[in-house]
């Protein structure tokens, strides 16, 4: 079954103290609802993105460490789902009671199909 990406989309300045009661509450019923009907595969919070680290190559082949997100934004991804969904309408539903539950935007993605004998190198 297809996999899509529901990462749940917090302005550079937020702050999770700030989260009620209502909302966990929200976000615990809709992992339930997730659960119950086989859709979760997997999901997770993250810190912030002032405390990510940035990896990049360089031109000599050495590999640069900086702190912060790689790319300089108003939002970044504070949490994500990945769901088994029939297609992108199921998945675009899920989106939609997961802006209801966390109260922020959501992005819904599906993941690539790589093929079985495809080498990665």
């Amino acid at each position: 079954m297809p996999q899509y990406l529901v990462a749940i989309q917090h302005p550079d300045n937020y702050d999770p103290s700030l989260e009620g009661e209502a909302m966990i509450r929200d976000i615990g019923a809709l992992n339930k609802e997730m659960d119950a009907a086989g859709a979760r595969f997997f999901a997770g919070g993250l810190e912030s993105a002032s405390r990510a680290k940035s990896l990049l190559k360089q031109p000599d082949g050495n590999v640069s460490i900086t702190d912060g997100p790689f790319t300089e934004a108003k939002e970044h991804i504070g949490g994500f789902w990945i769901l088994e969904c029939a297609d992108m309408d199921e998945a675009l539903a899920w989106g939609r009671k997961a802006v209801a539950a966390c109260r922020v935007p959501v992005e819904v993605r599906a993941f690539l199909k790589i093929r079985p004998n495809r080498k990665i190198t």
